[in-house]
């Protein structure tokens, strides 16, 4: 394991993010140095109820411990996170559709972080040769005579690119990547639009702004005739709530479903409850014993919402 003395900028992240996590939080370096920076570069590993924010790679060792740091913050922070709790029972196909969700759900938080980032001084003309380095790393220029298997990251990577670099690439990194992407870009274009439509500054706009790109991302996919990340079903999205809403029944702000998917705790069929606004995932619950389900669900829908998320161990957020 290196050893590399922080950046100031890092060291007050990691008092920020101190003072609200119960644990510790510290960050360790590798020794591995790509010539390129790239998000996957860096992890948080929880042991003993601490956290390590272990930054593999050591190209750009402020950035990327910064960028992990702040990742983590968003969370401590009340700003709402992903939960996979049910299973296609393929698993491979869960890994696809969890690491989909994850670089859509990230492409929003980057927002924030690099805006962060910026304001900062963690990110110069220097880091962003080798973000854009990184890029190139990542994903191969299309073959203008067929599709292949990397649309899917191209389009996911290429949206990135547009939030890191504020939609404003220059002249000359824009040429490139039309040149050598013109279908994956004009597609992350749309998703881009869709990101910076409203600001995402609130855990309440972030959590609209992802569930609105999980649904412009399927769009994308129908259009290119490649399969769906169901992102609405598929991904518990933690709720934000009013007070006011914390107080309703159930039955005012949920519709539950019976879902195809099997749940993960029991491996037992699913229920699904949808936000009545936005129809997105907001909880998922085991199948109750077949004579039991309907006083079940009278039950459920007749809880507060508190009370409902109460029993259910799920976290959200208050507006």
């Amino acid at each position: 394991m290196t050893e590399l003395k922080v950046s100031q900028q890092v060291k007050d992240l990691l008092s920020a993010t101190n003072s609200i996590f119960p644990g510790n939080v510290t960050v360790t370096f590798g020794d591995q140095k790509a010539g390129y920076v790239r998000h996957d570069q860096a992890a948080q590993l929880m042991q003993d109820g601490n956290i390590e924010v272990h930054v593999s790679d050591i190209t750009a060792p402020n950035y990327t411990a910064s960028h992990e740091v702040m990742h983590l913050l968003l969370l401590l922070q009340g700003f709402p996170q992903m939960t996979f709790n049910l299973t296609t029972n393929n698993a491979q196909l869960d890994e696809q559709l969890m690491a989909i969700a994850t670089e859509l759900y990230d492409a929003v938080a980057h927002v924030l972080i690099v805006q962060n980032q910026r304001e900062h001084d963690l990110i110069d003309s220097e880091i962003e040769d080798l973000y854009f380095k990184g890029i190139y790393a990542t994903i191969d220029p299309e073959d203008p005579n067929q599709d292949d298997a990397m649309m899917t990251l191209r389009l996911l990577t290429l949206t990135d690119l547009l939030v890191f670099f504020n939609g404003d690439l220059g002249a000359q990194r824009l040429a490139k990547v039309e040149a050598g992407f013109p279908k994956s870009w004009a597609a992350a274009k749309k998703l881009y639009a869709v990101i910076t439509t409203k600001p995402v500054e609130t855990p309440f706009a972030m959590r609209r702004t992802v569930v609105k790109l999980f649904k412009a991302f399927d769009d994308q996919m129908l259009d290119w005739d490649l399969p769906l990340l169901h992102g609405s079903e598929f991904v518990t999205m933690q709720s934000v709530l009013s007070d006011r809403q914390q107080r309703l029944e159930v039955r005012q702000l949920f519709d539950i479903y019976h879902s195809e998917m099997i749940e993960t705790e029991q491996h037992t069929r699913a229920f699904i409850g949808l936000n009545k606004g936005d129809r997105q995932n907001a909880f998922v619950i085991p199948a109750p014993a077949e004579k039991q389900s309907d006083d079940f669900f009278k039950e459920l829908y007749g809880m507060q919402v508190k009370d409902l998320f109460a029993r259910l161990h799920v976290p959200f957020t208050t507006r």
